[in-house]
């Protein structure tokens, strides 16, 4: 048990104050008695409800009633006796209570004469700079894939049971996915997602991961900066892009089963026009792959405190990293890491912090970043070595925006045959992947309004009534074509 011989070290290392972040709670309090009777300590528990209990004996006993945290601290100050005093969310205490926090203080200042140990037990924990010093920080360990693997079949175990002997319908292959997919988790949460995988149907099988990690990723708690995207395309529904799809299609068992001696992908830049399909090429990825797939929004990580930006950008890329093996959209990623932004210095900082995490992560995140214009990102993101490489996604050719008008009127329960694709395709030389699916939109909203059928000429006629971006904005098109020629590889 790795976790009592780290809490056994720091109390015989004499840490007056010993902080425990967890949601584990029950897991915490069962480590603490097993350490407390091994060091030959007694250990008391404080609740705002309990007051302070003695707990390592075989029934709790009352030893102080006080459910006021300065009259539970004043009590562990004045006894005598050597002991083990673990405050239950005591967060809520800390901060703009200094009668507490001098408290404490005193307590860990004369721990060379009581010899008592204090620990912080609650979810999340912030230390006032008076105390900092003299506390130490312990963090309960995750469990491991053997440990999940144990956690799930004893699940399984358990449905069976009480199924009068069934078994859980599964296989090693997704049975192995799923144990994948609760990495990250602490045991209860892990337990608790397990069970319900299990116990919803008897089985366990593909379906059941993305809710899987829909949940896993709302029980992580970061979401307004990052997304979890659920609806994940599949390359079927993405036009042209040939070249994107084969290179992907070459290091997809690479990325999921890393092999020695192989480098596993990192990541790609999406460069092209807007409306071309750099987003639904982002969402197919993890589509393709099977993986969850995370959205960063730059705009959410900003906070006006100096240095909260950054902690954001953190806390979600070490997400990123529980939440692996997936895939994470780095969306128009020149509007957060521009070298032109004048903002005292933040993107810089951003760009650090993203540097630094790219170069020393270990876990299989591949990384997707879109941009519309790469001419105002710095040097060193887009660099080999920090990507894999750099895909220009052109406007689409005839035969792609043939390929085009065919999947979006399938998508609306339309039969593409019915209809002249070759003369659709013709007609909109120089219009974008969404400027195509517009046509279709209008065209059937036309359609419904005169209650007639879609044909050919309701669209031919939409076409004509669009000016596309590449004629409104031709010229900046005409710079970033000539920009991204011999300096990228065509997605197409």
């Amino acid at each position: 048990m790795p976790d009592l011989v780290d809490l056994e070290i720091m109390m015989q290392s004499r840490v007056p104050l010993i902080v425990i972040e967890t949601f584990e709670e029950p897991r915490a309090l069962d480590l603490i008695k097993l350490a407390g009777i091994k060091q030959n300590k007694p250990v008391f528990v404080w609740s705002i409800t309990e007051g302070v209990q003695r707990v390592d004996l075989a029934h709790s006993v009352a030893e102080h009633l006080t459910t006021e945290p300065d009259s539970a601290l004043a009590h562990i100050k004045q006894n005598g006796r050597a002991g083990v005093y673990v405050l239950c969310d005591f967060h809520p205490f800390l901060q703009d209570h200094p009668k507490n926090v001098r408290l404490l203080k005193e307590i860990a200042m004369r721990h060379d004469d009581h010899h008592h140990t204090l620990i912080l037990l609650s979810h999340a924990l912030s230390i006032p700079p008076e105390i900092r010093r003299y506390c130490g920080r312990m963090d309960l360990s995750l469990p491991s894939d053997e440990q999940l693997m144990h956690l799930v079949k004893e699940e399984a175990s358990v449905w069976s049971h009480q199924n009068r002997g069934m078994k859980v319908k599964t296989d090693s292959k997704t049975l192995t996915k799923l144990v994948a997919n609760l990495r990250g988790l602490t045991f209860s949460d892990a337990r608790r997602l397990a069970r319900g995988a299990i116990f919803d149907d008897g089985a366990i099988t593909d379906t059941d991961l993305p809710e899987l990690n829909r949940a896993k990723f709302e029980l992580l708690g970061m979401d307004g900066v990052l997304s979890f995207e659920y609806d994940t395309s599949s390359f079927a529904d993405v036009g042209g892009l040939v070249g994107l799809k084969q290179w992907l299609n070459k290091r997809r068992e690479h990325f999921l089963n890393p092999q020695p001696g192989v480098d596993a992908p990192k990541g790609v830049l999406l460069l092209g026009v807007q409306g071309g399909g750099k987003s639904l090429a982002a969402k197919a990825v993890a589509g393709m792959w099977g993986v969850p797939l995370l959205r960063l929004d730059f705009s959410a990580l900003y906070n006006k405190y100096i240095g909260e930006t950054e902690k954001n950008l953190r806390e979600s890329l070490s997400m990123a990293d529980t939440l692996s093996p997936c895939v994470l959209w780095l969306d128009e990623i020149e509007k957060a890491l521009s070298v032109d932004a004048s903002d005292n210095g933040t993107s810089k900082r951003l760009l650090g912090a993203l540097l630094t995490w790219m170069a020393e992560r270990k876990q299989p995140v591949f990384l997707v970043a879109t941009s519309n214009d790469i001419s105002t990102l710095p040097p060193e993101l887009v660099r080999k070595g920090r990507m894999d490489e750099i895909f220009f996604v052109d406007l689409p050719s005839e035969t792609v925006r043939r390929e085009i008008f065919a999947i979006h009127l399938r998508k609306r329960f339309h039969d593409p045959d019915r209809l002249d694709l070759d003369a659709l395709a013709r007609s909109c030389d120089g219009f974008s992947g969404a400027e195509i699916e517009q046509a279709v939109v209008s065209g059937l909203y036309r359609c419904q309004a005169e209650a007639v059928e879609l044909d050919t000429q309701h669209l031919l006629e939409e076409v004509a009534c669009t000016q596309p971006l590449s004629v409104v904005m031709g010229e900046k098109l005409a710079d970033l074509r000539s920009w991204a020629q011999g300096r990228t590889v065509a997605a197409d």
